[in-house]
């Protein structure tokens, strides 16, 4: 409903990946009329997978952005209104709550965030052609597709650790690069990447170049001591420097966010304000997996309702 130039909804869900979607289907199947958000940028990270192979209900691996498209139409099915646009900033002091875009003004009652976390790239245009094509951000999502290959692993924190020690059960090596001469990661994750036979270390070095055409046949480092430069035969490129939640329009908020400015979630999947809601990797930055965020938005929705119901029956 729009009145005096605002779009007025029960409920707004911001952000289009597997948490965002799934929350969209359980609100719209409640009736509650949800508008999404979705951004410019629709589908979140698997928008950026060739091939999904652990989604539960697909015997065959199904593309990234194809699920995100039957997420999106099983949305709209259910009478989920869906607009492209980013949200620029948010005003959560009191309801109903007010959300703008580039565009246009909006009210909502409630609100779910499901913005996501985005993966922080080394930055090379190697890279980004790749990116799906031997390049990867996520190991348990894609190191089925690497048996029996050799794999480059780019960072020196826990997630570079973990990451590392996950790939070693599919490929034949894994060769850890680090721009420093030590590691960041905890001793026990370090010691578990020093005592597995599969993995390698290049010290003091930085991948310049993702070597290839139509997918990942090697690396470029230089060492960044001496100025040397190699070339490594690889087949796969993951890149393990961290993710970086998509929070920075919730500036001034209220909302409250973490040291690494992730959303703390305080009750079930309530947010600190009342009526805010949260799903997804947005929140989650220990699984990162579409079954999960999938879960999540499942949860925030029947949150939602329920809180909705229960403001109802106040007044």
């Amino acid at each position: 409903m729009i009145s005096n130039g605002v779009n007025s909804r029960k409920v707004i869900i911001i952000g289009s990946g597997p948490a965002g979607l799934t929350a969209a289907i359980y609100a719209a199947r409640a009736e509650l009329q949800p508008l999404l958000l979705a951004g410019a940028a629709f589908g979140g990270q698997l928008m950026l997978t060739t091939e999904v192979g652990n989604y539960p209900g697909f015997v065959e691996d199904i593309k990234g952005p194809e699920l995100m498209q039957r997420m999106l139409a099983q949305a709209k099915r259910f009478g989920a209104d869906v607009e492209l646009t980013d949200v620029t900033r948010v005003d959560f002091s009191k309801r109903p709550f007010r959300v703008w875009t580039d565009e246009q003004e909006y009210e909502a009652e409630a609100v779910i965030i499901a913005t996501g976390a985005s993966a922080k790239w080394i930055g090379l245009p190697s890279e980004e052609r790749l990116r799906g094509h031997g390049v990867s951000s996520c190991a348990t999502c894609d190191g089925f597709f690497f048996k029996g290959k050799k794999v480059v692993v780019v960072g020196g924190g826990d997630v570079a650790m973990e990451d590392s020690n996950f790939l070693t059960k599919f490929a034949s090596e894994v060769i850890i690069i680090h721009r420093r001469g030590t590691l960041r990661a905890s001793k026990i994750l370090q010691k578990r990447a020093f005592d597995n036979p599969k993995i390698k270390f290049i010290w003091n070095s930085a991948v310049e170049e993702v070597l290839g055409k139509d997918k990942v046949e090697g690396v470029r480092i230089k060492n960044l001591k001496t100025g040397a430069a190699e070339e490594l035969a690889a087949e796969g490129l993951f890149v393990a420097i961290g993710h970086e939640p998509n929070t920075k329009f919730l500036q001034g908020s209220g909302v409250e966010l973490d040291e690494k400015a992730y959303i703390k979630k305080q009750k079930r999947s309530l947010t600190n304000i009342e009526g805010v809601f949260v799903a997804g990797d947005v929140e989650d930055h220990l699984y990162r997996q579409a079954v999960t965020a999938a879960g999540d938005g499942c949860r925030a929705a029947m949150d939602a309702e329920k809180w909705l119901a229960e403001q109802e029956s106040k007044t």
